[in-house]
């Protein structure tokens, strides 16, 4: 499939899934995460960071708060110290990725797909492109929800582990079908319902 033959109905198909998630399952989630976090923490629903989009373009991604306190500024690794401010029930929203769901609305937005390469910091994408130059090329898209580097690979916490996953991320700028978003999608569930997120 030529590419835009492809984006149009990628973004269709973006679209309407993540209104579905949105109105069937955030309409109610979203509240009930609320209180577990406020009872937990006393701290608020939803942790942004700024993250790098297509062409480009930064963005303020959407994520359920899993830690205390707030991320240092200067210091983007998930660090040792950083892991002891995740909380008990932001472990379980981690290992099964809920704490992903609210980019939905970023979906919605029109700042991310469900299927692509996955948004990285400034510093990191910089470290990235340095190693691998080709990468430039995965910015033509819209990031994604989930993507081959993340089914593939899981989450990364430091330019190592992202240089290995963005390896993943080219195989998808080579393959790219409805086809191939529909498989990644097959896979996350899987991975999801398996609990073998961080």
């Amino acid at each position: 499939m030529g590419k835009k033959r492809y984006i149009f109905p990628k973004r269709v198909f973006d679209i309407v899934f993540s209104s579905i998630i949105i109105i069937t399952v955030l309409s109610w989630l979203i509240p009930l995460i609320a209180l577990i976090i406020f009872f937990e923490t006393g701290e608020k629903t939803f942790f942004t960071q700024k993250r790098i989009g297509k062409n480009g373009e930064p963005f303020n991604i959407y994520k359920f708060k899993s830690m205390r306190g707030e991320s240092p500024v200067n210091d983007p690794l998930l660090s040792k110290e950083e892991i002891a401010r995740i909380t008990k029930f932001g472990h379980f929203l981690r290992k099964y990725r809920i704490d992903e769901f609210p980019q939905f609305f970023n979906v919605l937005k029109g700042e991310m797909s469900i299927v692509g390469p996955r948004p990285e910091r400034q510093l990191f994408l910089n470290g990235i492109l340095a190693f691998i130059p080709k990468y430039k090329e995965i910015q033509k898209l819209k990031p994604g929800i989930t993507s081959i580097g993340q089914v593939k690979y899981g989450y990364a916490d430091n330019l190592d582990q992202m240089l290995k996953r963005a390896r993943y991320d080219l195989i998808y700028l080579d393959n790219l079908s409805l086809f191939t978003d529909f498989k990644v999608i097959l896979s996350t569930i899987i991975v999801v319902l398996e609990g073998k997120g961080r």
